[in-house]
């Protein structure tokens, strides 16, 4: 066994009825490691955190959570946070007053269990005496993950925490999971946003249909084979549409979006090539002054990997 690993799974699956949620996933989540689940509604996402959180137990395979074998019994492991479906709070107390309530249920002070610190981190020190009933869904977010660091984890289980986030509360919440990935915390997320995820994780595992479509670093996933929508703006977007068509592996797209900014063009290439147009642009002394994949390519490899496990159900 891997004393480095917060999560090791192997062969779990999980059914409620007639419908398998999980169907044989591995996954393997290293200490001080940010790793993503994605996945399209109804991938098996927020069942296997709710496995990593002890809210269920799984039918069979085997499943080891900071190198523990998970028990039948349902109850978090010690040293494991987080919250699926958002997080339980109180919404007739305060900020701090939840937080205080959670520090006495684990038979701790709230003076000394460090309430005012997790505010903080979570940027919430200013409402801390607001009622929750009154916080954005965000803020009840950015609460959430207060509450989870009061428990000082080794796991962190969080199932879509950007929900609701201004940039402001995402850039807290960001700040907050990138440090205790620093200090060796493992955290494990879900999200839609393809945004943060390639901005917070180092690995990704990505479910269709309950099972593992991929797992692995995000630079596997994104390879540079694949080919992407770049929209590219120059200085001579006429010089740039012509070097575009004599590219080998470059072809322009007719996109709607940029029939109104002539300095726009749309090229579909693969890395490879996108870098051959680019240094023949520069020779050529076009500015390039915007290059940007049209779609990113995490999404874009979650979207090829998702439809092809979709059709072949």
């Amino acid at each position: 066994m891997d004393t480095l690993l917060a999560v090791r799974a192997r062969g779990i699956t999980k059914g409620f009825g007639d419908v398998v949620a999980l169907d044989g996933v591995d996954l393997d989540v290293a200490q001080g490691q940010i790793h993503g689940l994605a996945g399209p509604n109804g991938a098996g996402k927020t069942t296997l955190l709710g496995l990593l959180l002890g809210l269920a137990v799984a039918d069979s395979g085997r499943l080891e959570i900071l190198g523990t074998p998970a028990g039948r019994a349902l109850a978090a492991p010690d040293g494991v946070a987080g919250f699926v479906d958002g997080p339980g709070l109180y919404p007739s107390l305060t900020a701090r007053q939840n937080l205080a309530a959670l520090a006495a249920l684990r038979g701790r002070d709230a003076r000394t269990a460090g309430v005012g610190d997790a505010l903080d981190q979570v940027g919430l020190t200013d409402v801390a005496d607001d009622r929750v009933r009154s916080f954005s869904l965000g803020m009840r977010q950015r609460l959430g993950l207060a509450a989870a660091l009061l428990t000082e984890p080794r796991l962190l289980v969080l199932d879509e925490p950007a929900n609701g986030l201004d940039p402001v509360g995402k850039k807290h919440v960001h700040g907050v999971l990138a440090r205790l990935a620093s200090d060796g915390t493992a955290v494990v997320l879900s999200s839609h946003r393809m945004d943060d995820l390639e901005a917070l994780c180092s690995e990704v595992t990505i479910l269709a249909t309950g099972r593992v479509v991929f797992s692995g670093p995000l630079s596997k996933l994104a390879a540079e084979s694949r080919e992407l929508d770049y929209r590219l703006r120059t200085s001579d977007p006429d010089a740039a549409r012509r070097l575009a068509v004599d590219t080998a592996g470059i072809s322009v797209v007719d996109d709607a979006g940029t029939r109104h900014d002539p300095e726009v063009l749309v090229v579909r290439a693969p890395v490879p090539a996108l870098d051959e147009l680019v240094a023949g642009l520069v020779h050529a002394g076009v500015a390039v002054r915007e290059l940007a994949p049209l779609v990113s390519p995490l999404e874009a490899a979650f979207l090829a990997l998702t439809e092809r496990q979709e059709a072949g159900r």
